[in-house]
């Protein structure tokens, strides 16, 4: 039995969350950005940044025509940053065809649009009656179906039964908000803890929560422990307190982003003498920060020593040299936390907090 597609709708039109990029619903620049954004991080976490990147690029032509540098900067803090490089491939192909294509088909052909983000824009901007299978509607489906294959597996199964919901009339006359009511209903009353059952307005069609299962769906298979790499990095301060910075290369982690010097990341770690060899400087008071900054890529777990030295007079080097307050805004996360190392130290005046998440899951 489908679950009701008019109680849904019905509960969205009382309960809508209300998001910023809901605003002009049938923007697809706007959509499009949120989309990208919402990437394995959080509304709250989006919002405030999402209008702070709009006010800079209110356009996609805007965000064409801007450098690279700009995006990178504006982007810097919200993680995975193959999505700003892709973003702004992106923007500059829309602008080249005159605007966004109106199918999910179309849409996949962009650089950098996946299959989901495709289907989000095609339903929500574009009225297409497609579902997109975001971790809310996995979530969703996998309970009132009572799936128990666990994920990642159990996504194709998944992804038809959701498509199949938007067979029902009330869904294809108004895709967009059916979708929308979807990623709302897992947002905030099918969530993964503690979901609001009693609140449900599909809670006569679950299966999984006649079953008294549902709070332990979607199952998930046990992840493969992640290995971890280290690095060393080094902070460089000049006269003024500033900081050299250099841009690391355009593609592979972090690609394109401002970050400090350093050596690769690797298994086996370094030695102090193949460390020193990638040192931006051949200055000789070079000095250990204690501690090491931790921080977690989807792949691997990452380990970084910091070491610090004043940039003797007349010292040239290749970078661009920031103040510390500059420095934390242009960085991302991953280095950031080595700024935290030398705030500790006393070296920078603004410490950010090496324990705060950049990439929180949506």
């Amino acid at each position: 039995m489908l679950p009701p597609a008019p109680a849904l709708l019905a509960w969205y039109d009382r309960h809508r969350r209300a998001l910023p990029w809901r605003e002009a619903a049938r923007d697809p620049y706007r959509i499009w950005l949120s989309e990208v954004m919402l990437q394995q991080t959080t509304v709250a976490a989006v919002t405030p940044r999402w209008r702070r990147f709009l006010a800079r690029f209110p356009s996609v032509g805007a965000l064409a025509a801007a450098p690279w540098e700009a995006v990178a900067e504006e982007w810097a803090g919200l993680g995975y940053y193959a999505r700003a490089r892709n973003l702004h491939a992106c923007a500059r192909t829309v602008a080249e065809r005159g605007g966004f294509p109106d199918t999910v088909e179309g849409l996949r052909a962009l650089p950098g649009i996946g299959a989901y983000t495709a289907a989000a824009i095609g339903a929500i901007a574009f009225d297409r009656p497609v579902v997109p299978l975001d971790g809310n509607v996995e979530r969703v489906t996998a309970r009132l179906l009572a799936i128990e294959e666990p994920l990642p597996g159990a996504r194709p199964r998944l992804a038809a039964l959701a498509q199949g919901w938007m067979e029902q009339a009330a869904a294809r006359e108004r895709p967009a908000d059916f979708v929308q009511a979807l990623f709302d209903l897992g947002a905030t009353i099918c969530t993964p803890r503690n979901p609001a059952c009693a609140l449900c307005p599909w809670r006569d069609s679950c299966l999984g929560q006649r079953a008294g299962i549902a709070a332990g769906l979607p199952r998930k298979a046990p992840r493969a422990a992640r290995p971890l790499k280290r690095g060393v990095h080094f902070l460089l301060t000049d006269a003024a307190g500033r900081i050299l910075l250099r841009r690391r290369p355009p593609t592979g982690l972090l690609g394109g982003m401002l970050g400090l010097p350093g050596t690769p990341w690797r298994e086996e770690g370094w030695t102090e003498t193949e460390a020193m060899a990638f040192a931006p400087a051949a200055t000789p008071n070079w000095r250990p920060l204690p501690g090491e900054a931790r921080h977690g890529f989807t792949h691997f777990e990452l380990r970084m020593t910091l070491l610090a030295a004043e940039a003797p007079p007349g010292l040239v080097a290749e970078g661009e040299w920031l103040s510390p307050d500059a420095a934390i805004a242009a960085l991302p996360g991953a280095m950031q936390r080595l700024l935290a190392l030398a705030g500790e130290a006393g070296i920078v005046a603004s410490p950010v907090d090496q324990d705060a998440r950049t990439d929180p899951p949506r």
